[in-house]
C-alpha cells in the first residue's frame, strides 16, 4: 500500500532539492563501512538498525531524504519514520549507486 507522505524521487531531482533554499536533510541508513567507502557531503549516518533509538530526536517538520546502497533499506526507514509521525519524507531511488551513476561519478562505487 503506497504512502502518501514517503515522495520517491531521483538522485538528480534530490540533488536539484539540495541546491534549493530549504534543501532536504539526508539521513543515511547505510552501515559505518559503506559510509566510509562513499557518503554525501552533510548526510548524517543513522544505521538502519539505530534508527528507532534516534528518531525520537528528529525534528518532525523537517523533510528527510533518506539514502542507503540501492534504495531498498531507505524505503524501509521511510515507511518506518511514516508510521512514527514523519510526513515529509523522501526516498532516493537507486541509492547511493544510482547517485554515483547520476550525480556524482567520482564517488566509489562497491
Amino acid at each position: 500500500m503506497p504512502d502518501n507522505s514517503i515522495e520517491y524521487l531521483t538522485p538528480r531531482e534530490v540533488a536539484a532539492r539540495l541546491a534549493s533554499d530549504t534543501p532536504p536533510r539526508i539521513i543515511d541508513v547505510r552501515e559505518v563501512w559503506e559510509y566510509d567507502i562513499a557518503h554525501l557531503p552533510n548526510s548524517t549516518l543513522v544505521p538502519l538498525s539505530t534508527l528507532p533509538g534516534v528518531a525520537d530526536g528528529l525534528d518532525r517538520d523537517v523533510t528527510y531524504a533518506l539514502l542507503c546502497h540501492h534504495g531498498m533499506r531507505s524505503e524501509m526507514a521511510a515507511r518506518w519514520m511514516a508510521q512514527h509521525g514523519f510526513t515529509r519524507l523522501i526516498n532516493i531511488d537507486g541509492g547511493i549507486d544510482a547517485w554515483s551513476d547520476d550525480v556524482d561519478p567520482s564517488l566509489p562505487r562497491y
